[in-house]
């Protein structure tokens, strides 16, 4: 068992394409245990090596953490020769994960109908911004875009203002965990039938799948939901509240059993019996009301006391926490979401998130971060696997295919 790097050891999947939707679903199944061959054209490495907003002697980190538990290898797969060795890849692999505008493939010869020819087993999965088929499909997409596409971005900010995006690439992310999800659906089918099938994710409909019931309510009732600030509307008491020292909490307090206990910690029991705030749909149109009054009473006390009032008396509340406190969060590092990945380039342990979800049988692992140099993993991967000869490769490196 300790030689099982996780539920998806044995699996082995090629990744294509750069930055971030389809780079993170091969992350996610690297994750799970899978062998991740990341291939990058000579010459023209993952932008996504210069990402992220920390630089030590010219180096950056996103890539530590996003390439984890992946070989590098280089590969020209607009070359006949380059062709030929992904499709010698593709006969020993289970999935091939890209994220290029939807033709790319084709345009080189590598559509699905050609990987199957040579693998009848292998699993293409293909994140774009629109989908591999409509209108849109043949548009570029960033995760910008379809978070403004779908409706998701609409939702964000303050009601009457502009709305922000969250200082991440949320829908690049969404894309590639439905991605990955597509792909572990697409493994176990295969498993029944012996056919791989191609897994169709795109940004925009990944952003749309997680906003709840935007569309019903709008079918069924005309609703258009906008932004609502740092509340949901409808939803009481759940907002962010001041705290004597001048920061904030999370009171989370909606469902009426813990709104008994909010009022009882608070010392205003007779709150839970006042006609405006009986149940969930008296509060959700008194919101501002009982907004102040938890306001008026978490104003005066310190973040740390009220949070463990409220943990005593079984209310969920919380800290607004920055990275800083993140990273020694107790509850985080006991379960090892705090976890170091070993940079070459800088010699040191970078801390990066851990592997989620936790598996109580066969967990994931990080067996490595981010690789060091572009095609550091040519030898092993093209030699050891594919049994090209080093004359052979050292013939492909001066060709420019390597």
């Amino acid at each position: 068992m300790t030689d099982v790097t996780g539920p998806l050891d044995g699996i082995r999947v090629v990744e294509v394409g750069t930055l971030i939707s389809g780079p993170f679903a091969g992350r996610l199944l690297g994750d799970m245990g899978a062998e991740v061959v990341k291939i990058e054209p000579p010459g023209s490495p993952d932008p996504l090596r210069t990402w992220g907003q920390a630089e030590v002697d010219g180096h950056h980190f996103f890539w530590t953490i996003h390439a984890r538990n992946k070989k590098a290898v280089t590969l020209n797969l607009r070359e006949p020769k380059g062709r030929e060795l992904f499709l010698d890849l593709v006969e020993k692999s289970d999935v091939i994960v890209e994220n290029f505008r939807p033709g790319t493939l084709e345009k080189w010869n590598l559509g699905y109908d050609v990987l199957r020819e040579r693998n009848r087993g292998i699993i293409l999965v293909r994140v774009s911004g629109y989908g591999q088929t409509g209108p849109d499909s043949h548009k570029a997409g960033y995760a910008s875009v379809a978070e403004a596409a779908s409706g998701l971005r609409h939702m964000n900010g303050f009601p009457g203002g502009p709305p922000p995006r969250l200082a991440l690439s949320l829908g690049d992310t969404l894309a590639g965990m439905f991605a990955a999800q597509g792909a572990l659906a697409a493994l176990y089918r295969r498993s029944v039938t012996g056919e791989g099938q191609v897994v169709d994710a795109a940004l925009t409909e990944a952003c749309l799948a997680v906003q709840e019931s935007t569309i019903p309510d709008y079918d069924v009732g005309g609703v258009v939901r906008g932004p609502s600030g740092t509340r949901l509307e409808g939803i009481a008491p759940s907002n962010i509240y001041p705290t004597a020292d001048g920061s904030w909490v999370v009171i989370a307090a909606n469902q009426d059993t813990v709104f008994r206990r909010l009022c009882g910690a608070m010392g205003q029991p007779e709150l839970a019996t006042d006609d405006r705030f009986a149940d969930h749909v008296s509060r959700g149109r008194n919101q501002d009301a009982i907004d102040e009054i938890i306001a008026a009473w978490a104003v005066e006390r310190q973040p740390a006391e009220i949070i463990a009032t409220l943990s005593e008396a079984g209310v969920i509340s919380g800290p607004i926490n920055t990275v800083a406190e993140v990273v020694t969060d107790p509850q985080l590092v006991s379960r090892g979401m705090i976890a170091d990945h070993w940079d070459e380039r800088i010699e040191r342990n970078v801390k990066g998130p851990g592997v989620v979800p936790v598996l109580s049988e066969t967990p994931g692992t990080i067996r490595s971060g981010g690789s060091l140099t572009p095609g550091q993993h040519n030898d092993e991967v093209y030699g050891e696997l594919l049994g090209r000869s080093a004359d052979e490769l050292d013939a492909l490196r001066e060709e420019g295919i390597l």
